[in-house]
């Protein structure tokens, strides 16, 4: 069982059956399967998207100003990091939210070592902001959270997604499902996993990633656990 982990929870998974924006039922759902983890002493830190609310390269493509888009897509992460502590507090798990993109008043600034120094106190660290810069996704700032902390695996939740396929199974339904990848393939196949910078980070840093479907209850405790589930993407 892994002791460490990075949980990249996506922002279209918190909106539940809405259109957009922030499902309150299913984020405690989400929390719940958190909540379990956390039980079984395992430290976790997570990294929340910001779909749900803004996506910066959606607005990039209507004209925005991609550094602007970009920072409200930040901000959009704050949001959903700010509801996920809410709903695992509620049911008794301490948390901390740490944000790359200062905002003193709902959120720590993230400093490595206090990072650090909160799991081993059994606090769940929910890292938002992305890396507080344009232009990296919060794929890259998941990886490269996961590296910092010394987590030993990346677990990419996803919504109504098995694994990792070959083709888009949403449009697709011979689409094939596989069970086990390298980075180098995913990079050389352009496999829609995470951009090549993430990608490359964890080949960079021998950082395995398994990538599976949260709407499955229990799901995230047997990805913890080492149990055979959706796709492992490994360094070769």
């Amino acid at each position: 069982m892994y002791q460490r982990i990075l949980l990249k929870l996506s922002g279209e998974a918190l909106k539940g059956g809405t259109a957009y924006g922030i499902d309150p039922q299913t984020v405690l759902t989400i929390a719940e399967q958190i909540k379990d983890v956390h039980d079984l002493g395992v430290e976790v830190g997570i990294v929340v998207g910001g779909g749900n609310i803004w996506r910066g390269k959606t607005a990039e493509g209507l004209g925005m100003d991609r550094a602007q888009a970009d920072y409200m897509g930040m901000l959009a992460t704050i949001m959903n990091g700010l509801a996920v502590q809410d709903s695992l507090e509620h049911l008794g798990v301490p948390t901390r939210v740490m944000t790359a993109l200062p905002i003193n008043q709902v959120a720590e600034p993230y400093i490595r070592r206090r990072a650090i120094r909160h799991l081993e106190k059994k606090r769940v660290c929910i890292f938002v902001g992305g890396l507080g810069s344009p232009y990296f996704s919060t794929d890259t700032a998941c990886v490269l959270r996961a590296t910092e902390i010394g987590a030993q695996v990346v677990l990419m939740a996803k919504n109504k997604t098995e694994g990792v396929y070959d083709s888009d199974p949403r449009t697709n339904p011979n689409a094939k499902k596989y069970d086990e990848l390298t980075f180098s393939e995913i990079l050389a196949k352009d496999l829609a996993v995470m951009d090549s910078t993430a990608a490359s980070l964890c080949k960079d840093n021998r950082l395995n990633l398994i990538v599976f479907n949260m709407n499955t209850q229990g799901n995230i405790v047997k990805a913890v656990k080492g149990e055979k589930i959706g796709t492992l993407v490994k360094v070769e």
